[in-house]
């Protein structure tokens, strides 16, 4: 901005997703939509509080987000997460600020132990600004047995293998091995997880689970009605100082192999946030004293030549004039769905590098819009759809959805969204203040 103005005061913003989907009205019961809604809109109602209290920063706003959704078994993070084909839970995390730490971002993968993944990741971060590096050194990314020594040396909460373990879940993970599943079993295997840490051993056999010929247990949540979500959890927020922050929460993919490695871990790929200096450009019109000058020498050409009178009279219609202002914009998104997919583009990096490089943008601003750029990645059609090629509808791949906020000095902060499933769980304050939630397109 010019020397002479003061960035407006920011007003802060903040959106939260719970996975996305194949979701329709006829999977998704009202009974269920109510249990994600009240959900939702309790983190966003108590985190929203926190923002806006004075000195909120958006990074232990975002992480306190997502700390709370790990710790809800509807969601596929932390105590509701997803089984490897092992049987075993491998997590994942990861926070990233536009400014303010040196890391910038981290993530963390391969988590076991950590009751929270994402506070593990938040202490990478934080730790990072000492000289020392606080224990992970310089390190952006860490996966496994690192991770939970690391969480213990800090202090951060530890939970046994069967903490992590949630009956929906197992059933469908052994469902999908074609293993038959039943209440004895269930109990035994989770037994089991939890003795094999002791012995650090796998606490299933190599065919995928031992003892065949359990009986099948009536669950009406899998009766084919149910939506359950695959996808991570994450939150964007922009704070009172301009900075953005988001902080995302996967288990990952149900059956993934052990050592998969999704997107919400690797930076760029499911999570980013950055800032750089922008111009917008301003116009102002001519100064009444400016355009009085003007109606004067138009009469007086006019006097002197009055063939070209009818020429100059439309400089008495005020002109206007350009600036060129400088100014912070930040960003930050996080993507949920076929993490897969959105390893293999980049997603949204992608997404912040169409924002920053556009330069031929229709706006009055100069600015091409992150929700622009959002939709050419996530939206219908757009390059995460592109692709899955031929096995769009028919795999999974390429589907998925993006949240994010769009922030300038000049015009403030933008919620955005878009997706190419049937559904998005997601949750925001609008621009009225108000709490808002949606999971179909038709409700944005």
């Amino acid at each position: 901005m010019s020397l002479s103005e003061k960035p407006a005061p920011v007003k802060p913003k903040i959106i939260i997703h719970g996975g996305a989907g194949n979701i329709t009205s006829a999977n998704l019961p009202n009974k269920s939509y109510q249990a994600y809604r009240e959900a939702l809109l309790a983190v966003l109602h108590e985190c929203n509080t926190l923002l806006v209290r004075p000195g909120a920063t958006a990074l232990d706003v975002a992480t306190h987000a997502v700390h709370l959704l790990e710790n809800n078994p509807l969601f596929n993070s932390g105590h509701g997460a997803v089984y490897t084909r092992d049987g075993t839970h491998e997590l994942e995390a990861s926070v990233m600020v536009s400014s303010g730490y040196r890391k910038r971002g981290v993530g963390v993968m391969r988590v076991t132990r950590a009751k929270n993944p994402i506070l593990l990741a938040k202490e990478m971060l934080v730790r990072g600004e000492r000289d020392d590096g606080g224990g992970a050194q310089g390190h952006c990314q860490l996966a496994g047995e690192t991770c939970d020594r690391l969480a213990s040396e800090w202090g951060l909460e530890l939970e046994k293998p069967s903490y992590f373990w949630v009956r929906k879940r197992w059933d469908e993970h052994r469902r999908g091995l074609d293993l038959e599943h039943g209440d004895e079993s269930y109990e035994r295997d989770r037994r089991s997880a939890n003795d094999a840490l002791a012995e650090h051993r796998s606490a299933y056999s190599e065919d995928g689970g031992s003892d065949a010929g359990y009986a099948h247990v009536n669950d009406p949540s899998w009766d084919g009605k149910e939506y359950l979500p695959q996808g991570t959890v994450g939150a964007v927020v922009l704070d009172s100082t301009g900075t953005t922050c988001v902080a995302t929460s996967t288990g990952g993919i149900t059956n993934k192999l052990p050592g998969r490695i999704g997107d919400t871990p690797t930076i760029g790929a499911g999570f980013w946030a950055e800032e750089w200096q922008t111009t917008h450009i301003r116009y102002t019109a001519d100064t009444t004293q400016q355009c009085s000058s003007r109606s004067q020498l138009t009469a007086f050409i006019g006097d002197c030549l009055p063939s070209l009178a009818p020429y100059t009279t439309l400089s008495s219609t005020p002109t206007t004039t350009s600036e060129l202002i400088r100014a912070k914009r930040a960003v930050a998104m996080s993507g949920t769905g076929n993490g897969d997919s959105f390893l293999r583009i980049n997603a949204v990096r992608t997404a912040a590098a169409i924002a920053q490089y556009s330069r031929d943008s229709p706006f009055t601003s100069g600015l091409y819009p992150l929700q622009t750029a959002v939709t050419s990645v996530a939206g219908p059609n757009g390059a995460l759809q592109q692709s899955a090629e031929d096995r769009w509808h028919k795999t999974g791949e390429g589907e998925g959805g993006v949240i994010g906020i769009d922030f300038d000095e000049v015009t403030g902060g933008k919620v955005v969204a878009d997706f190419n499933c049937g559904g998005m769980f997601r949750v925001w304050i609008d621009d009225e203040g108000s709490e808002r939630m949606a999971v179909f397109r038709e409700e944005i």
